[in-house]
């Protein structure tokens, strides 16, 4: 893959990549049962630049909800908050397809809705599609935008924005019933033209039955390592929070070294340290 440089010229951090096409929709629908496919969350231009060069996907997240903002669910994201963070992650990537999700509230209510949603999402951010949650109640959502040009991703499974009516983040599909409830909903999902699937939070005999099942790329998390791709919250994975779900793993402890960096600067300021001679202008002669 080509070499990304930065020209600290013009901002602290502006891509100027090799000449690369971006990857495209479907590019990632043909994956299935290939090379598996790369996936993580990005929700700002900066970590979009340092993502993008390993990933097939870049995913924005509702978990922006929890991640960026604090709040206590993904329910209270608004489509203006995914938009915004939508474009940002565009404007930071030119290799990954940048997928954006539709907040609870702006898709369900109806075709015609979600459609509106997600040409916004679209037209504002420049991603190549958008993400939505649910089963065989949405496939009919689902249709209607993929007949329309828009490229959907479906989520199965462990479905944050319904966690109320879910009553918690437990695994699905435990059950004889759950278990073939939501390997109707995948079925559903890829029937109504959805060109992958996430399928978050189910058990592993289930997640491999999924896979299997459909004819458009899985995507796990939480799920089972042969499914047709992998995805997880960046921050997660890199060890930015202290309590993270049992399915991630942690590939470094970036809280805490920023923590020590930290510390190292507040103890140079206090003791008049920092600046040194190398940070400050001298007069002129």
């Amino acid at each position: 893959m080509s070499h990304v440089t930065m020209d600290t010229g013009t901002s602290r951090a502006n891509p100027t990549p090799a000449p690369m096409k971006r990857l495209t929709v479907p590019a990632i629908r043909n994956r299935k049962g290939k090379e598996p496919i790369v996936m993580l969350t990005a929700y700002t231009t900066r970590m979009a630049q340092l993502l993008d060069p390993h990933c097939d996907v870049l995913l924005v997240g509702d978990s922006l909800g929890q991640v960026i903002y604090g709040l206590p669910s993904t329910l209270p994201v608004t489509l203006d908050m995914m938009i915004a963070h939508g474009a940002a992650v565009v404007r930071g990537s030119w290799h990954s397809v940048v997928i954006v999700d539709m907040p609870f509230g702006s898709y369900e209510a109806s075709p015609e809705r979600a459609f509106n949603s997600a040409a916004r999402v679209l037209a504002e951010t420049g991603a190549a599609g958008v993400k939505l949650e649910g089963g065989q109640a949405m496939a009919p959502v689902v249709e209607f935008l993929t007949k329309r040009g828009i490229p959907v991703m479906g989520h199965v499974g462990l479905t944050p924005q319904a966690v109320n009516a879910l009553g918690g983040y437990g695994a699905r599909g435990r059950s004889n019933a759950e278990h073939a409830s939501i390997l109707d909903d995948a079925r559903a999902i890829a029937d109504a033209g959805a060109f992958g699937i996430v399928a978050e939070g189910v058990v592993e005999t289930l997640a491999n039955e999924i896979t299997a099942a459909v004819s458009v790329p899985v995507i796990g998390i939480g799920a089972s390592a042969q499914c047709d791709g992998q995805v997880l919250v960046a921050e997660d994975m890199l060890g930015l929070f202290d309590r993270t779900a049992r399915f991630v793993k942690r590939y470094d402890d970036l809280a805490g070294r920023i923590s020590a960096a930290v510390e190292t600067y507040a103890a140079d300021v206090r003791s008049r340290a920092f600046p040194g001679a190398e940070q400050v202008y001298a007069a002129r002669d």
